[in-house]
């Protein structure tokens, strides 16, 4: 038996892959019943593989782990869930064309004779959502309810079987001000019933106002337990990065010219007839980064889409210097001086196979500078990829390490390297900094102003409110498939307003939007 003040003890904790990569070295990880504790640290501290092993999804290679006291093998999922361990995870586990109900009692399904008793489903997480304060709508389907509500509806799915420990990865992630501080009082709430929450985050306010204590972790070892309430975010950063961060980004007021980008009356309607854009017009100009904010969903995915030829508009036009690239060959519309670092680095930023070099380089292999005849000046290749890597800060062993093995703030610098040092007119940053730590974070904010000041016109799309209001010259507001609100002036901006825009409750006319654009 161990110390009975701790629900989970992972002592020594060290894990190496086959790959000789050591994710966790000799980690110690105490949690107390009834705390919500936070584990913090950049994109390859190690973070993720901690809880993956407590939640049974991988296994250490040495150390012990204790639940209640009690030393556990957990050979998986499903173990750790008899142990009342429960994992809400980063990108949700859900079935869109299944309702609300549905998905709660997945693997688990009430029965009716041969039957699913789907009387009883919906019943059940009735009675559920009354009793944690979580409110979702059984009989909704999952593709239609916002993405607060899907949030919930992960957490009452841990909860209804039988979690008293829940690990939450990032739950804020694609959350607006609103919803985050309404899935605070609901944690808050399920902390005073005696569960007890491992809370994984890198925004520093939000750990601040909910955490009791925190771990960090860093390259793999723990940094130690601090309680939140007397360490500054400041030291936290440090302890993270081993460094001071700049947690602002300085930039010049921008001088913007001509126009690069221009979409106008873009009109597009998904396969389940939702209009996910309705008459969407705006420029964005050489020199400044126009944002785009608003919650998951209102239409931001499918703009983007239709601006690189992943999706065909059902009406509008957009023109990258007077020549139109809808339907044009994505080969043909980077030939333009388009960059797009996409939302899904994993399905469209890298082939996780190749290497570093071949990720970095694919783009340009035309280039002259690469071609002596029939054969690939590889030298060259191999100087300009070394450059990138450096410049970059791509951490890895050497260019021929394959991209899938780095963490995910390195495969993103990965993506950003190729698209940035392409010389482009126009940058379309899709969640650029997306579930990276701090460190990368702050590095391709930078990199991004910087460009934007040489001459680039940039299309910011992001979750993350901070980026958006710190980085955004002008800024736009998405909601329902239309610009519910435009700004030329960002100071201006609170996170309550922009919150009340970006949840419908407020909305400017279709004059006010068309004026300041047009100004």
């Amino acid at each position: 038996m161990e110390n009975n003040e701790y629900v989970v003890q992972m002592k020594g904790i060290t894990k190496v892959y086959p790959n000789g990569v050591a994710a966790n070295q000799g980690v110690d990880f105490n949690v107390r019943k009834g705390e919500i504790h936070a584990l913090m640290g950049e994109n390859g501290a190690g973070k993720s593989t901690l809880m993956k092993m407590l939640f049974g999804l991988e296994q250490p290679t040495e150390g012990e782990i204790f639940v209640n006291g009690e030393k556990v093998h957990l050979s998986s999922p499903n173990v750790a869930i008899a142990k009342g361990i429960g994992m809400v995870h980063q990108h949700f586990m859900l079935v869109p064309s299944l309702t609300v109900a549905e998905n709660i009692v997945m693997g688990m399904e009430p029965k009716k004779g041969l039957f699913i008793n789907y009387k009883e489903a919906v019943r059940l997480t009735e009675e559920f959502s009354q009793k944690y304060n979580l409110h979702v709508d059984p009989q909704a389907k999952v593709r239609d309810i916002p993405v607060g509500m899907k949030q919930k509806v992960e957490i009452l799915k841990a909860l209804v079987r039988g979690a008293k420990i829940l690990i939450l990865d990032e739950p804020t992630a694609v959350l607006t001000t609103q919803e985050t501080e309404e899935l605070f009082k609901e944690l808050v709430h399920l902390k005073e019933q005696g569960y007890t929450l491992i809370f994984i985050s890198h925004k520093l306010n939000e750990i601040k106002q909910i955490t009791d204590r925190l771990t960090i972790v860093r390259a793999g070892k723990s940094m130690g337990v601090h309680e939140t309430a007397t360490t500054s975010k400041e030291e936290i950063s440090r302890l993270m990065v081993g460094r001071d961060v700049v947690l602002t980004v300085e930039k010049d007021k921008a001088q913007p010219t001509d126009v690069v980008l221009r979409v106008s009356e873009l009109e597009y309607t998904n396969d389940w007839k939702k209009k996910m854009l309705d008459k969407i017009s705006f420029d964005v100009r050489k020199g400044e980064i126009l944002g785009i904010a608003g919650v998951e969903g209102n239409g931001q995915k499918e703009l983007v889409e239709m601006l690189f030829n992943l999706n065909i508009p059902d009406d509008g036009e957009v023109t990258v210097n007077g020549k139109n690239v809808i339907g044009v060959p994505q080969k043909d519309i980077r030939g333009y001086g388009v960059s797009l670092i996409p939302e899904d680095r994993m399905v469209f930023g890298i082939a996780g196979t190749g290497t570093i070099e071949e990720n970095i380089m694919s783009d340009r292999c035309s280039d002259q500078k690469y071609n002596k005849g029939p054969l690939f000046n590889m030298k060259a290749m191999h100087e300009d990829s070394d450059k990138l890597i450096a410049e970059y800060k791509v951490l890895c062993k050497s260019r021929k390490q394959q991209v899938g093995m780095l963490s995910g703030g390195n495969i993103q610098k990965v993506v950003v390297a190729r698209e940035f040092s392409a010389e482009p007119c126009l940058i379309i940053a899709d969640q650029p900094t997306r579930g990276i730590d701090v460190g990368a974070t702050e590095f391709i904010r930078k990199k991004l102003v910087e460009l934007s000041r040489e001459g680039a016109a940039v299309l910011l799309v992001s979750a993350d409110l901070n980026e958006v209001m710190e980085l955004s010259d002008s800024l736009m507001i998405m909601y329902n498939g239309k610009i519910a609100a435009y700004f030329e002036d960002t100071s201006v901006l609170t996170d309550s307003m922009m919150g009340e825009y970006m949840l419908g409750l407020k909305q400017q006319s279709d004059e006010e939007v068309r004026r300041v654009i047009h100004e």
